[in-house]
């Protein structure tokens, strides 16, 4: 469902929206926030007529905010997120994006530390290595999501505030640019500040060009892992054994710094598989598989890391087993996501 905003400059410089076909419970008047942004990102540079322009084209989509209470991460166990992402075709398809594109990854590996099959896998997970970009028209979703979605408003605000900014800088017509029900992009799908925070020219055309150029994704992806702290070399995760019911003492599943000592798993009955410093703060993972049982997991620091992409553990975990599949398809060494002794390591 789709209902076009129309926003409708009245004597005085008032801002208003009017949708003859829209309830007053879709539709709240927000003139004053519509206003409040177009004077934001019009004091930032950008042309006034032009963003009042690019507001009128904004509609309303009730189906961007039902995607939003449905998001598989909120819904689903491992196994299940699991089998959406870790698939023959997927993982062949990773091994064939790499090599199409060997001496970008190879750059990319060189210049942030982060391993090929991990930014390949952030590809896979995210939009199929540029296939399925999204088809949500990305004004229309931020517009929906800066004025109508109950807790995140303020948020969506900064993000459509940047996609406009990010539009007209790249003179690109706003209306025109497709991406996820959440405002997401291009080929890694980054929300507008993240664009314009990590994207880079990576192949020195003097654009940063996320929606249709594989190689600034390459090199972008990988910017966002080093600025986010990746170890070049690090290890993601550990495998450990536990009892086969979780332990209620233990906090597991959270996108968070590591914050669970190994001590205090050794003394719930889970034990790393591997020599690990006392002193080691992981996140624990519990992951539930099909016939019931547990896999259990350390996360790493490199482990958080990919959680500052999609804050859920589930997403991680799915981005380093198809980064392992593919690093298996291409003849890496078994187990090189995988600590087998390690040491606490400080940041720079």
């Amino acid at each position: 469902m789709s209902r076009r905003l129309k926003w409708a400059w009245l004597a005085g410089g008032c801002l208003v929206v009017s949708c003859a076909t829209a309830s007053a419970a879709d539709f709240e008047p927000r003139q004053g926030d519509v206003k409040a942004l177009v004077d934001e990102v019009s004091a930032r540079g950008v042309d006034r007529a032009w963003l009042e322009d690019a507001m009128q084209q904004a509609e309303y989509r009730q189906g961007v905010l039902d995607a939003m209470s449905g998001a598989a991460e909120y819904h689903m166990v491992w196994h299940e997120y699991r089998d959406i992402f870790l698939d023959a075709e997927r993982i062949a398809n990773g091994v064939r994006f790499i090599e199409s594109h060997q001496d970008a990854f190879e750059r990319v590996q060189r210049e942030y530390g982060v391993p090929v099959e991990v930014v390949a896998a952030v590809l896979g997970v995210e939009t199929r290595y540029g296939k399925v970009k999204g088809d949500h028209r990305v004004l229309d979703s931020l517009s929906t999501l800066a004025f109508h979605h109950e807790s995140r408003g303020s948020f969506f605000r900064g993000e459509l505030a940047a996609f406009l900014e990010i539009a007209y800088e790249q003179g690109v017509e706003p209306g025109a640019l497709e991406g996820s029900y959440a405002g997401a992009m291009g080929y890694p799908q980054f929300i507008p500040t993240s664009y314009r925070a990590y994207a880079v020219d990576f192949n020195d055309d003097g654009a940063r060009n996320l929606w249709t150029d594989p190689v600034d994704a390459i090199g972008s992806i990988g910017n966002y892992f080093a600025e986010h702290r990746w170890l070049a070399g690090g290890a993601i995760y550990q495998d450990a054994r536990g009892p086969a019911k979780v332990p209620a003492s233990i906090e597991f599943n959270q996108a968070q710094k590591p914050y669970a000592s190994v001590a205090d798993l050794r003394a719930a009955g889970i034990e790393p598989q591997g020599p690990v410093a006392e002193g080691t703060s992981v996140i624990p993972l519990a992951l539930e598989q099909a016939d019931g049982s547990i896999d259990y997991r350390l996360g790493l620091d490199n482990f958080y890391v990919i959680t500052r992409y999609n804050h859920s553990y589930l997403y991680a975990m799915a981005v380093t087993e198809l980064a392992e599949a593919i690093a298996e398809k291409r003849g890496e060494p078994d187990g090189w996501f995988e600590a087998t002794a390690f040491e606490p390591e400080e940041r720079p």
